[in-house]
């Protein structure tokens, strides 16, 4: 699925020179990497929520609100930058879209979103969670989370490396601008209120709170 040559990508000299609004050149990838942090430490949070349900546990609204994060941070955010720019620059320097690399990310990106249907159908369902109702719930969570983080791991140490290696200056230039126009949006909509709201579901479900 994945080629073993990936290595260390060029330099920050050789990335685009957009500027950001403070002076610092959007670094694209780099942003995808910090925000793959901010997703993993959410995927802990969903993880201990799911253990708090398999004992029996019930929070409707909470699921929702991991709901939210995932759908407008992690996938419409996150993911529409990668499915939208950098996947689409990757695609016409060379890469396939129907297999290798990118097919995988595309088909696990759709398989993260079959788990988060499940869990959205319970956050909004009014009658009360049944002992099935928590199972699904409990399996959903842990397998969302398992298949992001190996996921994560495979964009940070395979694709994301590869993307550096074989996009010109040019190529990455362009993901740059884009990527940066993208959160100019972002921002302009949602602010920083995704990010504080993964921080909140951090504190309030990590293991031993």
């Amino acid at each position: 699925m994945f080629g073993s040559d990936a290595a260390a990508g060029p330099g920050e000299g050789d990335l685009g020179s957009e500027d950001t609004g403070d002076g610092d050149p959007m670094d694209a990838i780099a942003l995808l990497m910090e925000e793959h942090q901010l997703i993993l430490e959410t995927l802990d949070a969903l993880a201990s929520f799911a253990d708090k349900v398999a004992r029996g546990g019930e929070d409707r609204e909470e699921l929702g609100r991991f709901v939210r994060f995932i759908r407008e941070f992690a996938d419409a955010g996150h993911h529409g930058k990668e499915e939208d720019i950098l996947f689409e620059v990757m695609v016409e320097a060379g890469f396939p879209r129907e297999g290798g690399p990118i097919a995988v990310m595309l088909m696990e990106h759709e398989a993260g979103r079959g788990y988060v249907a499940e869990l959205s159908a319970k956050a909004a369902q009014a009658e009360r969670w049944s002992a099935s109702d928590r199972a699904t719930v409990v399996e959903a969570a842990r397998g969302y989370a398992e298949l992001l983080r190996q996921h994560i791991a495979k964009e940070n140490s395979i694709l994301y490396p590869m993307a550096r290696m074989r996009l010109g200056p040019e190529a990455l230039s362009r993901v740059d601008s884009a990527c940066e126009a993208f959160e100019e949006r972002h921002r302009a909509a949602h602010g920083t209120v995704l990010e504080d709201l993964a921080r909140d579901l951090a504190r309030r479900n990590v293991r031993g709170n």
